[in-house]
């Protein structure tokens, strides 16, 4: 089987070749992959030369935190100045509009509260059997992917077979006519060395005839 990948000619039957624990060829292959790698440039980083990955996802907070990672700095503890109810300022006791604010952030912070609590009840209430739900569909996602998975390997081992029953009965091919070109080469010198042979005897006859000729004028 012949093909070709790129500028590259490939011209082998794996299943079907022999030769290849022949003294010799383990270092002739060797020396072509050495002479291959020298035309690369040699650099200790192989991702030098990609340009910088850029990601969709990455968020400014996200970027920040990776930043502060790389940066090995330490996190910032939770800030629970939301949660605080405090009251207006020693110099604004008397401040409607600064009593006004608390009174707003504090009803503010108990909506927000109870809001959580609604949350919490109808977890309690759907949580397991949404998360039931969810586990059954990553199930089905994996049972999917598994299928698939096997699928491709069925199909890599099937073309594989092919190649190998391909490889095989080109190989068979491939042997009988080389043992037919060898019996032909065999006939040809066979029949250069009887035509020689030949050709001598008949220079041998001629000058065997052409001696009597002589010797019979002579008489």
């Amino acid at each position: 089987m012949a093909g070709s990948i790129g500028e590259v000619q490939v011209d082998a039957l794996p299943y079907t070749d022999q030769g290849y624990e022949e003294p010799g060829v383990r270092d002739t292959a060797l020396r072509m992959v050495e002479d291959e790698t020298k035309r690369y440039r040699p650099t200790k980083n192989y991702l030098e030369y990609f340009p910088t990955p850029t990601h969709t996802y990455e968020t400014p907070i996200l970027k920040a935190e990776l930043e502060r990672i790389s940066n090995r700095q330490p996190m910032e503890m939770l800030s629970m100045k939301r949660y605080e109810l405090p009251q207006p300022a020693a110099g604004q006791k008397n401040d409607f509009n600064a009593w006004q604010d608390a009174v707003n952030n504090s009803c503010a912070q108990l909506e927000h509260q109870a809001g959580r609590i609604i949350n919490l009840e109808l977890l309690s209430q759907y949580g397991s059997q949404a998360w039931r739900l969810h586990n059954e569909q990553l199930v089905l996602a994996l049972e999917a992917e598994q299928n698939q998975l096997k699928s491709i390997r069925n199909k890599i081992q099937e073309v594989n077979w092919q190649r190998k029953q391909e490889q095989t009965a080109a190989g068979e091919e491939l042997s009988l006519l080389e043992s037919h070109w060898i019996s032909l080469v065999r006939k040809n010198y066979e029949i250069d060395k009887a035509c020689l042979e030949l050709e001598t005897e008949i220079n041998q006859l001629r000058a065997s005839q052409g001696g009597d000729s002589v010797q019979h004028t002579e008489t």
